[in-house]
Formats: structure tokens, C-alpha cells, sequence
């Protein structure tokens, strides 16, 4: 055997693997009772940061129930997207405060 014969046959086998999609993180922030971005899209897996920098408790609350998230005051909770769909949500003490998620399959 030649040396150097494994690395042709390894590379041929390599390229028939198809690695999946890491899950990606988002940050959505509430700061000075708004919550930014208002429109924002993920996928099911990827992560969400909701970070709280207000002195408030906030909650990022689902209108169809698919999710109801409580924040502390300056702080920061994560929660692992689940479903795909477009969801609109608020924070139930401000229900001024609204956005969008939509998060594709």
C-alpha cells in the first residue's frame, strides 16, 4: 500500500455526511418599556435571550398560549423555541409593549 491512500477515501466518505444546522441564539430586549426588535423571525430549536434591562418585571406572553416568559428586573431568562408559527406576544404588566415572532420548521 502507498502511503497516503486513507485521505482520498476518507474525503469521498466525508462528503456524503451532511452535518445538521447549529441552533442560533436571539437576543430580544426590553429597555425603557419597549421591546426590541418588535419583528423578529427564528427556527424551532434556536434559542431566545430575552433580556431585561428595565428596573420592571416583564413577561413575553404569547396571545395564542404558545409561550408566557417572566422576566426579573435586569435580568436575563432563556427559553428554547419549540413550534414553528407566527406568534404576537406582550408583556402582561405592559400590554403596551407588544412584538412578533415568527419562527419557520
Amino acid at each position: 500500500m502507498k502511503p497516503g491512500w486513507i485521505f482520498p477515501i476518507a474525503a469521498t466518505l466525508m462528503a456524503g455526511i451532511s452535518v445538521p444546522a447549529q441552533a442560533a441564539t436571539l437576543q430580544i430586549t426590553m429597555d425603557n418599556l419597549v421591546i426590541s426588535p418588535a419583528e423578529a423571525s427564528a427556527k424551532v430549536g434556536d434559542t431566545i435571550e430575552w433580556i431585561n434591562r428595565d428596573v420592571f418585571v416583564h413577561t413575553a406572553t404569547a396571545r395564542n398560549g404558545d409561550f408566557d416568559v417572566n422576566m426579573p428586573a435586569k435580568k436575563t431568562v432563556t427559553s428554547v423555541l419549540k413550534q414553528a408559527g407566527t406568534t404576537e406576544y406582550y408583556c402582561r404588566f405592559h400590554p403596551n409593549m407588544k412584538a412578533k415572532l415568527t419562527v419557520a420548521p
